[in-house]
């Protein structure tokens, strides 16, 4: 198989992929006898680039391998093809996504203690669903926390071959440069922090309510009246009712009376 052929199989397999491919996986689709060395594998990417350099696609290398792409020229342009909307990230899950991409490995709590805010379980599962960051530890610290790092697939999508290919960040401030680099799409600013707003508790009697209709107080007892029914509460309680015992005066009268008589 000459060079001309080999160039255009590869060309064929990058676009029947519609994914990355390595030089060994395009090795791989080759007929045993066939099969071209690695060597004449780089040789054909790099005439396909040359041949499209003036055209609007490239052949762009990223961690997994290679992949035919269009340019970032003609992807603006091109936004009508895509009926589906791109999904819209806060500012706050990619300052997340740029921490653990720059300090890796990183722990949930240091993240947060950078960014001065706690960081949502939302933004990590968003992250971690989207396999961009993954768990590739855990901190020998008490808790023994969760590090996070990016993953092959982060790479991959920014368009990056490896991390020391990430564009040099001096600190969030300078998010505008790394969303240009990055082609990241435009975040709006987040106004609160990642905490979910506190529930509104209900007020059951608002102070200086006007309309408030006034409290019928008719039916209340009186103090007194509480203070009677508080020395009744033994007897109410015991379920007898108190006899009155009678004067000692009256009762030596009776017992005279009683003796005087017989």
């Amino acid at each position: 198989m000459d060079a001309v052929e080999i160039k255009y199989f590869i060309e064929a397999a990058l676009l029947a992929a519609g994914r990355p491919l390595s030089i060994d996986q395009l090795q791989g689709l080759f007929d045993g006898r066939m099969t071209p060395e690695k060597s004449e594998i780089r040789e054909a990417i790099a005439a396909l680039g040359e041949d499209y350099e003036p055209r609007g696609i490239v052949i762009g290398e990223v961690a997994s391998g290679f992949r035919l792409q269009i340019k970032g020229a003609m992807a603006d342009r091109l936004q009508k093809l895509w009926e589906e909307r791109p999904p819209r990230y806060s500012r706050a899950l990619f300052e997340t996504l740029a921490l653990v991409a720059y300090r890796q490995p990183i722990t949930r709590g240091e993240i947060e203690e950078v960014r001065g805010v706690s960081v949502s379980s939302n933004i990590m599962r968003t992250l971690i669903e989207r396999e961009w960051v993954r768990v590739v530890g855990h901190r020998d610290v008490p808790g023994r926390p969760e590090m996070f790092g990016t993953t092959r697939a982060f790479l991959d999508y920014f368009g990056l071959k490896r991390l020391d290919d990430l564009p040099p960040l001096a600190d969030l401030a300078d998010w505008e440069s790394l969303r240009v680099q990055l082609n990241l799409p435009e975040v709006e600013e987040d106004t609160t922090s990642d905490l979910p707003p506190e529930p509104e508790i209900p007020v059951l009697y608002p102070e200086g309510d006007e309309d408030e209709e006034p409290i019928d107080e008719s039916g209340f007892m009186s103090e007194s009246e509480i203070d009677e029914v508080n020395q009744r509460i033994p007897e109410l309680v015991s379920g007898e009712e108190a006899v009155d015992e009678p004067d000692e005066e009256i009762a030596g009268d009776q017992s005279a009376t009683a003796s005087g008589g017989g």
